[in-house]
């Protein structure tokens, strides 16, 4: 499970600050409450294993588009329906899982082969700001 937040730091002991807030400026967009947690810590899979991966978008006001650098999901599952599915009859792929501020969903992949695998909130200021990590694939 991957929750996207972000924070706009005030003062000390304070709350957020309220003109990072109006000007959609936070100081760190993150994935479970640490910038870059993931591309330090790296999440783990093995080739051909079937990975799935919930993301809640729970930021104030703007929009998160979940992706994984190299991946391609076959099943996307978004605000209470699935968009894709693996026994789909048009064997098609997503590259993206599209969240409004509030909403989540859940997409799966597997790897096909081993390797470092970068994800990110393809908003690539959110990306640089901390939203971003990696899947360390291995061989089974």
């Amino acid at each position: 499970m991957l929750v996207q937040s972000e924070l706009s730091l005030g003062t000390q002991g304070g709350t957020a600050d309220p003109d990072k807030l109006t000007a959609q400026r936070p100081d760190a967009v993150v994935f479970n409450g640490y910038a870059n947690q993931y591309a330090r810590d790296r999440l783990t899979a093995r080739t051909g294993e079937r990975v799935r991966m919930w993301v809640l978008d729970a930021r104030p006001n703007r929009s998160s588009a979940f992706h994984v650098v190299g991946g391609q999901f076959d099943t996307v599952y978004q605000e209470g329906a699935y968009r894709l599915r693996p026994d789909d009859p048009g064997d098609g792929g997503s590259q993206i899982l599209s969240l409004a501020p509030g909403s989540g969903g859940f997409v799966e992949l597997t790897f096909p082969e081993a390797g470092t695998y970068p994800f990110v909130s393809h908003l690539m200021s959110d990306a640089e700001r901390g939203a971003r990590g990696a899947f360390e694939v291995t061989d089974r």
